[in-house]
């Protein structure tokens, strides 16, 4: 009689296969419960009325659930809302157009003085936000720029140029050089090559910095704070330091409804396009 094609695995190589798969899930539960805490203690919150919220009872659920904190929450955060998406959607989409294109000259249409070039727009990124605040108050303040959504708008182009290069010359340097070449063969110049070649497939990268500038911008406080004009004029982040803080009783029902609102439009980002993001992320991480 023929033996059988394979043996089976002994009992102690099983025992431990099954001990590390129970391991790996314990440390994913222990993770998860760990992140989800927070927002635990925000929905719960969100629900309690003054008496109730209260450090002394963060943990417990509310006796009488109180719906009128969201609407609070959302009257004063609506309008700050629309104006953080008026100003998230051209920075991001601004700043994104900029870092592909300087991307793309930067790796495949190289020109003496290209490495310096790169590295110059790259020491952006490590300028603090607040070593420059109060030069560039003074600076708009001297040639005489109002402050608001435009304001912050060029601010937040201006700040994510460096990252989105960063992120689309790595992504270009993947690109194989046979394709653009054959494109100058055909006659094509530089932006010929570029919108009808390259951008084409660039969603991958596109997908990345616009998450990253959206969330970077929606979560923006300091520019906020120093250029938005406050909040009747600012985004969303400034409408909710006041909520939380407009009172001589701090509101806390009403703060954790109104944060959980303001992460809306993140989450969905992420929920929407977070599968394209390390995709996009890998895709310019090896040559070839």
């Amino acid at each position: 009689m023929a033996a059988p094609a394979a043996a089976s695995k002994p009992a102690s190589q099983t025992r431990g296969i099954a001990w590390g798969t129970v391991l790996r899930y314990v440390l994913l539960l222990f993770s998860l419960l760990f992140v989800l805490l927070p927002v635990y203690v925000l929905l719960v919150t969100s629900f309690k009325n003054g008496a109730e919220a209260s450090p002394s009872t963060t943990w417990f659920l509310p006796k009488t659930w109180d719906f009128s904190n969201w609407g609070k929450a959302w009257d004063e955060l609506s309008g700050g809302l629309v104006r953080s998406l008026l100003l998230v959607l051209p920075s991001s989409l601004i700043s994104s157009m900029l870092g592909s294109a300087n991307g793309f000259v930067l790796s495949k249409w190289r020109f003496p003085g290209a490495n310096l070039v790169f590295t110059l727009i790259l020491f952006g990124m490590f300028i603090p936000y607040q070593a420059v605040m109060i030069p560039l108050m003074r600076l708009l303040t001297t040639v005489e720029v109002g402050m608001g959504i435009p304001t912050l708008i060029f601010m937040h182009v201006v700040y994510g140029i460096p990252i989105c290069t960063l992120i689309f010359r790595n992504y270009y340097e993947t690109i194989p050089d046979e394709l653009v070449e054959a494109a100058r063969v055909d006659g094509a110049g530089m932006l010929r090559t570029y919108f009808s070649v390259v951008l084409p497939i660039s969603v991958p990268s596109f997908v990345v910095v616009i998450i990253w500038q959206f969330t970077s911008a929606w979560n923006d406080f300091l520019f906020a704070l120093f250029f938005g004009g406050g909040a009747q004029s600012g985004p969303v982040t400034l409408a909710l330091n006041n909520l939380a803080h407009g009172s001589i009783l701090a509101d806390y029902g009403a703060s954790m409804s109104g944060a959980l609102i303001a992460s809306v439009p993140t989450l969905l980002v992420y929920v929407l396009l977070g599968k394209y993001f390390v995709g996009g992320l890998m895709a310019g991480s090896v040559k070839g």
